[in-house]
């Protein structure tokens, strides 16, 4: 395999930060509406339940078919990316999104709400081999580490826009007008895209005829890729136990409002949010100190694990379990910018697209697989234990992520 070189491609040395500003926020809003696209439906699930009479298993039906969908659509999408540049195959997936939001406004039944599901799956399928990219070959190697910083912080931002812009409309006046307000939102970030398309271009990879079979296919074979696959999937488990549960669990435990237990997810995702932000600076100090990432992702996710055991006891009371359980996504987003960059750094030149696409079905495996096991345990009123396996398995990802750097050539 060779790199075409597109001449559109500056690469000035130093590269200004303006230039990079611009790649990093671009790609950041693009990751947001990815995020917002995984709570397309279910902030409205009691409304789908009332009106159209479905149960739980229904509505959760709905979430298994938008990750498998988008789980396995991302590694196939990273072939796709590599080969045709990361730009159309984004604005791709934001048409994708648009559609879904169409289709939902104009839903009369379970069979419609399957074909968001599905539309919104396929969108989200291609977003981190796109965005990784992008950041790969546009933004400078020195900030590199922010700019994975800004992705993870504006997913999360995603995750929080999603039901206050729909539940938000959705009371104001109905939820059709909600997901036909949806539309338009998806609509003035892909004209934004188009309109700066030029800092979103990427060089391709082309195959020569005298390529052996199967080398599309090589990266396959390096267990680097799979120990990242497994810290991925492992990693996620926990975090959709979080998402999905922990509300109900410190309800049933604690005694707490839905309110204040809603608060504390918010809290959460925001405590997340402010880790990634500090994790960018430590992911650039490790780098300018020879610091593996694979060293600082342990050591987050380990401190992450410890105080989810600590929330697991109820030793706290639910003040306590409310503070530590939001500061657990403090420690857990530290690691965010640096797992990227261990990610990169075991990434074969020219495979960008296929690595990330195959190791970031990994995150949408643990979202379709995590419910379903751990519904089990919180349907047999094992709250703690809910919660406790959670951090173990957090802690395995923690052997998953030095089993990266044991075998990425640091």
């Amino acid at each position: 395999m060779s790199t075409a070189t597109i001449d559109a491609l500056p690469q000035p040395d130093p590269v200004p930060l303006k230039d990079d500003a611009v790649v990093i926020g671009l790609v950041g809003l693009a990751h947001g509406t990815s995020h917002f696209s995984h709570l397309l439906l279910a902030p409205l699930f009691p409304v789908f339940i009332r009106d159209f009479g479905l149960s739980y298993a229904d509505v959760g039906l709905l979430m298994s078919i938008f990750f498998v969908i988008s789980g396995v659509g991302q590694a196939l999408a990273g072939f796709v990316v590599d080969r045709m540049g990361a730009r159309p195959v984004l604005f791709a997936a934001i048409t994708c999104f648009f559609l879904a939001s169409l289709a939902a406004s104009l839903a009369t039944g379970y069979s419609g709400l399957v074909l968001v599901a599905v539309l919104a799956g396929l969108g989200n399928a291609p977003f981190h081999p796109a965005d990784f990219t992008i950041l790969n070959q546009r933004v400078s190697a020195q900030r590199l580490g922010h700019a994975f910083s800004v992705h993870g912080i504006t997913g999360n931002l995603g995750w929080a826009l999603a039901p206050a812009f729909l539940v938000g409309i959705t009371a104001l006046a109905d939820w059709r007008a909600a997901y036909h307000a949806a539309a338009v939102l998806y609509a003035i970030v892909l004209g934004i895209l188009f309109w700066q398309r030029d800092w979103l271009q990427t060089r391709v990879v082309e195959r020569h005829e005298d390529a052996p079979a199967g080398a599309d296919l090589a990266f396959l074979r390096l267990p680097v890729v799979w120990w990242c696959f497994a810290f991925f999937f492992l990693s996620t488990v926990t975090l959709a136990v979080v998402q999905s549960f922990a509300p109900s669990i410190l309800k049933a435990v604690h005694g707490v409002s839905v309110e204040a237990a809603t608060l504390t997810l918010s809290a959460y995702m925001l405590c997340t949010a402010a880790g990634t932000l500090t994790g960018g600076f430590v992911a650039a100090w490790g780098q300018h100190r020879r610091w593996s990432s694979d060293r600082v992702v342990a050591l987050a996710m380990t401190g992450g694990a410890v105080l989810l055991l600590v929330c697991a006891t109820g030793w706290l009371g639910a003040s306590g379990t409310m503070a530590v359980l939001s500061i657990t996504g403090f420690a857990i987003g530290v690691g965010g910018p640096s797992r990227d960059m261990m990610i990169k750094q075991a990434t074969p030149k020219g495979a960008t697209g296929r690595v990330y696409g195959t190791v970031y079905s990994g995150l949408d495996t643990g979202f379709a697989v995590s419910p379903l096991f751990f519904g089990l345990l919180m349907d047999r009123g094992w709250y703690g234990a809910t919660l406790g396996i959670a951090a173990l398995v957090l802690l395995l990802s923690v052997y998953a992520a030095i089993g990266v750097g044991r075998r990425s050539g640091r």
